[in-house]
């Protein structure tokens, strides 16, 4: 993969005044260029995508991200690894945590993490795999959407890196009438106990 990856970077380094400079261009040539960005991605490895974050006075930081597949999880860090230092840029692996009060949009949903609560599912069989039940309000177990969402709010939560590697199995269920006698816990104390679980695990 090293000449996909000298590739991708030949194209970012002459393309990084545009890159820079996006919100001096029109909405439909940022679109093109942003559309350039992720094709010259998908040519170095099908299935990572990237978040470009806003201009500030630092410049722009650029996410990279295997949308949670850990199988591509070597490729994301290839690419970071073997980033050039530019000035105005940060390379950053993997979706990062944007903290704990948070109101997620996924399709037609809204997740209100103050609104929602977790227990963990224990495994004798794995004990290192993580299993998470989240109580919702308004839960929709038909629609796989809402699942998903469930897990973008995660995701979120505690970032992709956390999520894909620790979480191996998640459920969803309605908020019960008195969620703490039912052993579940405000989904705000979720990264907290995502740092408990992994210095548990690591002993």
């Amino acid at each position: 993969m090293e000449e996909k990856v000298n590739k991708f970077w030949e194209w970012f380094e002459a393309n990084n005044e545009r890159l820079t400079m996006l919100s001096e261009y029109p909405a439909d040539e940022k679109e093109k260029i942003l559309a350039e960005l992720q094709a010259e991605l998908t040519k170095y490895c099908q299935g990572l995508t990237y978040e470009i974050s806003e201009q500030t006075k630092n410049g722009r930081q650029l996410v990279f991200s295997a949308e949670g597949d850990v199988e591509l999880f070597r490729y994301v860090v290839e690419l970071v690894e073997n980033a050039p230092d530019l000035d105005w840029w940060e390379f950053i692996p993997f979706k990062q945590p944007y903290g704990k009060d948070l109101k997620v949009h996924f399709g037609k949903y809204l997740y209100e993490t103050k609104k929602m609560y977790f227990q963990q599912l224990e495994s004798v069989e794995e004990p290192d795999i993580l299993g998470i039940r989240v109580a919702v309000d308004g839960m929709v177990a038909e629609d796989d959407d809402f699942l998903v969402g469930v897990y973008v709010t995660l995701e979120a939560m505690v970032g992709e890196f956390d999520c894909a590697t620790l979480m191996g199995y998640l459920d969803v269920c309605p908020v019960p009438a008195e969620p703490a006698k039912e052993g579940f816990k405000p989904l705000l104390d979720f990264p907290d106990f995502i740092e408990w679980f992994k210095t548990e695990r690591d002993k």
